[in-house]
C-alpha cells in the first residue's frame, strides 16, 4: 500500500492531505485566523463554580469562558483530597494553570484539563502526573517492556513526572529516547518559568504549527514522501527534521509543479464529496450522512445494487462496503462524539457480527478513540469517535439563511480563496493578463475589502490584472472566472 502526504500552504491557511493508494483518507486544515487552541495552555481564573455539574468555568481570554469538569482534574488532585465536591477545589477568582484538549464548539467553549501533557515525537511529557505508560497501537510485548523500563530509568534518575511513549517510539534507539525526554524537561522547564511570571487570563504555550505537527504526529513508517508546495515551509520542516527526525528528512519534497499539489489526486473534488449529504457506494448503495449538535446519523441504503443470488446476500454485500466508506468518511469529515449507523436490517447473526468486525478492523487506521457497540435491537450500531476539533462540514460551511438552517453553504472566505486557487489555475493553464470574476455581493466586497492585499500580492505574483462584477442573482456558491 502506496501512502504519502500533501501539504498545501497559502498565507490565510494550511491544508495537510493523507493519501492512501491515490484516495484520501484524512484532511486537516488550519487556517490564520482561526488556528486551534488544543494543546495550548493558560493561567486561567476561575469566574464561575458549578456544584450542580460538578465543574467550573475559566477566563482563559478568550470570548468564551473555557469549562473544566472535575474528572479532568489531574489523578494527583484528586487523590489528595478526595472529594467528589468540586467547591472543594475551587472558589471564584482562583487561578489555575490548565491545557485545551478540546477546541470550542458551535455555542460551546473549549474543554479544559489541569492534566497538562506536552507531546514531541516519541513521547508525552505529564509533568504532574507520576505515571509511565507505553502506546496501546505498540502490540509487541517485548518491545512495550523495553520502552517502559526506559520510561522509569530516565524518571527515577530525574525525578520529574509521567511519560508516555507513542507510537513513534518502537524500536527506535534508546539515546534518540533519551535525547527526546530530556528536550522535554527543557521545554516544561521554560514553560514553568512562563507561569511563574505570568498574569491570570495569560497565554503561556502553544502547540507547534500544522505543517510541523504533520512529522510529528502523522509520519509513520511506510509513508513513501511528504509533498509541501511552499519553499519557506518546506525549509523548515526540513530543519524540523534533521534535529528530531533525521530519519524522514529523505521523504521530505519541495512540490513545484504548475499544476496544484491537490489537484493531483483530485482532492478539491473529494473536499466537495465529503461536504455532500450523501455518499454514493461502487455497487449502486449510498449512505446518507446528518450531521446534528448532539449527534452523527448515518443510514445505509441499497439504492441501485440490486445485487445477485438472493436479498440477504445483497444487504450483507451492501453493509460490508458502508462498513469501509464510514470509517473513512468519519476520518475524511472528522466527525466525533455520538455516532449512530443504521445498517440495512440483518437477519444472519453471522452477518452481523461480520459487518461489526469490518467496522472495527477499517477503524484502526483511525488516529481517534473509537467505541463500538453491537447492533442494538432496533439494528442500529453505536459508537462515538472522539472529537477535538471542528469538523470539516463546520471549518468550511455556515448554516444557510436561505433555508432557515436546514442546509450549509461555504462562507465567503472559503469561495474567495477557491476564486484565488481557480484564478491561479487558469493563468498557469492559459497565459492570460485579464480575468473577469462574476461572484455574489458578499464575495466581491470581501475580496476588495478584507482580501485586497492579499489580492494585490497575487495579481503582482502572476503578473494579471483582476476586475470584478457583483452578480445580485450569484448565491455565495456561485462564481464564473472569464478569461479576457
Amino acid at each position: 500500500m502506496s501512502e504519502e502526504i500533501l501539504i498545501n500552504v497559502t498565507p490565510p491557511e494550511t491544508r495537510v492531505a493523507v493519501i492512501e493508494n491515490g484516495v484520501l483518507q484524512e484532511l486537516i486544515i488550519e487556517r490564520s485566523c482561526k488556528i486551534g487552541l488544543v494543546g495550548n495552555i493558560y493561567k486561567g481564573q476561575v469566574c464561575r463554580v458549578l456544584p450542580g455539574m460538578q465543574a467550573v468555568f475559566v477566563d482563559i481570554g478568550l470570548p468564551r469562558s473555557a469549562f473544566l469538569h472535575l474528572s479532568d482534574l489531574t489523578s494527583k488532585e484528586l487523590e489528595k483530597k478526595g472529594s467528589a465536591n468540586i467547591e472543594h477545589y475551587f472558589h471564584e477568582g482562583q487561578h489555575v494553570i490548565v491545557q485545551v484538549f478540546k477546541d470550542p464548539l458551535g455555542t460551546k467553549g473549549a474543554r479544559l484539563t489541569t492534566d497538562i501533557s506536552i507531546p514531541s515525537r516519541y513521547h508525552v511529557y505529564m509533568p504532574y502526573s507520576g505515571n509511565t505508560g507505553v502506546s496501546q497501537r505498540i502490540e509487541c510485548a517485548s518491545e512495550r517492556t523495553r520502552l517502559k523500563s526506559c520510561l522509569e530509568k530516565f524518571k527515577q534518575e530525574n525525578e520529574c513526572g509521567g511519560f508516555i511513549a507513542r507510537t513513534a517510539a518502537e524500536c527506535v534507539d534508546e539515546a534518540l529516547l533519551v535525547a527526546d525526554l530530556e528536550f522535554l524537561l527543557k521545554l516544561w522547564e521554560s514553560i514553568s518559568t512562563k507561569i511563574t511570571t505570568s498574569a491570570p487570563k495569560q497565554f503561556i504555550h502553544k502547540d507547534l504549527p500544522l505543517s510541523v505537527r504533520t512529522l510529528r504526529d502523522l509520519y509513520r513508517e511506510g509513508i513513501e514522501r511528504i509533498r509541501i508546495d511552499s519553499k519557506e515551509t518546506y525549509q523548515r520542516l526540513v530543519e524540523f527534521a534533521d534535529t528530531f527526525v533525521p530519519e524522514i528528512v529523505s521523504v521530505i519534497e519541495h512540490y513545484s509543479g504548475d499544476c496544484p499539489v491537490f489537484d493531483i489526486y483530485s482532492i478539491e473534488d473529494e473536499i466537495e464529496k465529503a461536504l455532500a449529504r450523501k455518499v454514493v457506494l461502487k455497487s449502486g448503495g449510498h449512505l446518507v450522512f446528518d450531521q446534528t449538535e448532539s449527534m452523527t446519523t448515518i443510514d445505509v441504503n441499497t439504492g441501485g445494487y440490486v445485487g445477485g443470488r438472493n436479498l440477504e446476500e445483497t444487504i450483507f454485500k451492501t453493509n460490508l462496503e458502508a462498513a469501509q466508506a464510514i470509517a473513512r468518511q468519519l476520518r475524511l469529515r472528522n466527525l466525533g462524539g455520538i455516532i449512530i449507523i443504521d445498517f440495512i436490517d440483518m437477519k444472519s447473526a453471522d452477518h452481523k457480527k461480520q459487518v461489526l468486525q469490518a467496522l472495527e478492523r477499517h477503524l484502526e487506521k483511525d488516529r481517534a478513540k473509537t467505541k463500538i457497540s453491537e447492533v442494538s435491537i432496533l439494528g442500529l450500531v453505536e459508537m462515538t469517535r472522539k472529537r477535538t476539533r471542528e469538523s470539516l462540514e463546520h471549518i468550511l460551511c455556515e448554516p444557510c439563511c436561505a433555508c432557515g438552517g436546514r442546509g450549509v453553504l461555504k462562507t465567503a472566505e472559503s469561495i474567495c480563496l477557491e476564486i484565488f486557487r481557480e484564478i491561479i489555475r487558469e493563468v498557469r493553464q492559459y497565459k492570460v493578463q485579464q480575468i473577469l470574476v462574476l461572484a455574489s455581493n458578499e464575495v466581491v466586497e470581501m475580496l476588495l475589502d478584507e482580501k485586497a492585499d492579499m489580492l494585490s500580492e497575487l495579481e503582482s505574483f502572476l503578473n494579471v490584472q483582476i476586475k470584478f462584477r457583483s452578480e445580485s442573482s450569484y448565491n455565495q456558491e456561485q462564481y464564473d472566472v472569464v478569461l479576457l
